[in-house]
């Protein structure tokens, strides 16, 4: 159990671990210290039309974004990292994938793409004239050439640890790292993912633990893997764009302070409630490594009325 929750401060000072800023994300920003954060993450408004956003166009949603990007980039600092998780912009059935869109933003404002990872899931929203989509991207931007990368700490066990090496000086020796492997940046969600080395992290949707009013909430485990890699203990972490606060609870989980901006009154109500479910050890979170379900196809039959399934026995 973590210990006591500290005081969720309502206004930035460098002496809290915890700091919600109920307001707009870009008046907020003006009031941050610059090159201060080491990593920025978050999932921004798809502009999809969901009750926290107002639909604008493409254009018009780009051009605000990029004035949000700006700022960002004056509060990172020089070692620091933005990680922009986002899927596709939908328009009269036509996809727009938002990454594409946004690499230019950041290439402009100096940052360098270090990976674009791709998030793939297995359920989602069911499309009926195109294929299904089920995956989205998160762009790992580095502000300089020197930043902070804890391989170590998000590394995923070996597919075959006994490795050696067959040949050369190097003969009969462990082939791989004794701590495991690169993690990759395919981040795909199977039963056997710590077998495969695979990252298995479900989106959250109506059945999943962590499921609260948002409507495109991200997993907490999604946000832990960068914290660890990008960040060491006591660094600050920002999250633009709040909601529920899955961002700062990721963080707080591995000794990291953490500042959260969101307009939404009632998401940073939820975000300060399950913060304190989070150090009181009450806050519901899907386990590392917990196996997807997977459907047999025999749920539907168990679920059928018992003179159905007499029906379908046939003739004794």
């Amino acid at each position: 159990m973590l210990p006591e929750v500290p005081v969720i401060a309502s206004a930035f000072s460098q002496d809290s671990r915890l700091v919600i800023l109920e307001s707009d994300t870009e008046v907020a920003c003006r009031s941050l210290p610059r090159e201060f954060f080491q990593l920025i993450i978050t999932s921004p408004p798809y502009n999809i039309g969901k009750a926290y956003e107002r639909q604008a166009t493409l254009k018009e949603y780009l051009a605000w974004q990029r004035g949000v990007i700006e700022q960002l980039a004056t509060l990172l600092g020089p070692r620091g990292s933005i990680c922009w998780q986002v899927g596709n912009y939908v328009d009269d059935g036509e996809v727009f994938p938002l990454d594409s869109y946004f690499y230019p933003i950041f290439k402009e404002l100096g940052f360098r793409l270090r990976n674009r990872v791709i998030w793939h899931f297995g359920h989602g929203l069911h499309a009926s004239k195109r294929f299904s989509g089920r995956y989205e991207t998160l762009s790992w931007f580095t502000k300089t050439g020197t930043y902070v990368f804890n391989l170590d700490s998000v590394r995923v066990p070996s597919k075959y640890p006994g490795k050696t090496h067959h040949k050369g000086e190097k003969r009969g020796l462990p082939s791989g790292n004794s701590l495991g492997k690169n993690p990759s940046d395919f981040w795909e969600f199977l039963a056997d993912e710590w077998e495969t080395g695979l990252w298995k992290i479900p989106n959250v949707k109506s059945n999943h633990c962590e499921k609260t009013i948002h409507p495109c909430q991200f997993p907490v485990e999604l946000v832990e893997r960068c914290v660890l890699a990008l960040t060491n203990e006591d660094d600050w972490v920002l999250d633009p764009f709040m909601g529920v606060g899955s961002a700062l609870i990721g963080a707080a989980k591995h000794d990291r302070k953490a500042v959260g901006i969101d307009r939404d009154r009632e998401y940073c109500r939820v975000a300060r409630k399950r913060l304190a479910s989070l150090y009181a050890g009450s806050l519901k979170l899907r386990p590392v490594g917990r196996p997807v379900h997977e459907p047999t196809g025999r749920e539907r039959v168990a679920q059928l009325p018992l003179q159905w399934l007499e029906q379908d026995r046939g003739p004794k």
